[in-house]
């Protein structure tokens, strides 16, 4: 029995995965790190469990739509999270959320131009839109956000290297799409 056979649509395990890594997120500005370890780590298991449900019926157009936006709201809520704990984690928290912007956009920005290329370029028919691999994906950020919970008083040096990660991996993307997307 899968949780699709329970009633279960990939995305209300989506809103719900949201709800819970929201709620992780006010444990960390209420300096609650051992609870918040453990919703940030559910809500990205409900992450993989609604992409799972999804792949057996068919990803959508919207579900691809809310996987993307609610993860970026989630991940920069845990910076966010982190200033309003603690003055001290202020300006890391704001380059943080700086540096995954940068991850974000560029990110979109690749698929969306690849999309317009169909055919030139091959994605997964298990995904709704094209994927541009990078330094910092998906794992690293959720090893990220699970290490700043487990040892919060380490975010601000943390979040100044995996932010600089961040934009290494930005500068890959544009410098892959200049290569692939250059009229020739």
């Amino acid at each position: 029995m899968t949780l699709r056979d329970l009633g279960f649509s990939a995305n209300a395990l989506t809103w719900f995965g949201f709800a819970i890594g929201l709620s992780g997120a006010l444990c960390i500005a209420l300096g609650w790190f051992g609870t918040a370890v453990a919703l940030v780590a559910l809500n990205r298991i409900i992450d993989g469990l609604d992409g799972c449900v999804a792949r057996l019926k068919g990803p959508t157009d919207l579900g691809g739509f809310l996987d993307i936006a609610l993860d970026m709201i989630f991940y920069s809520s845990v910076p966010f999270a982190f200033a309003l704990q603690s003055d001290v984690n202020q300006l890391p928290a704001v380059f943080l959320v700086y540096s995954f912007i940068g991850t974000g956009s560029s990110f979109l920005a690749f698929a969306i131009v690849a999309a317009k290329q169909e055919g030139k370029l091959q994605r997964s028919p298990q995904k709704s839109f094209f994927y541009s691999a990078g330094l910092i994906e998906g794992t690293e950020t959720v090893i990220f956000l699970l290490l700043v919970c487990a040892f919060p008083s380490y975010f601000p040096m943390m979040a100044w290297v995996f932010g600089s990660l961040c934009w290494l991996t930005t500068a890959i993307r544009i410098a892959t799409a200049i290569f692939v997307f250059a009229e020739k």
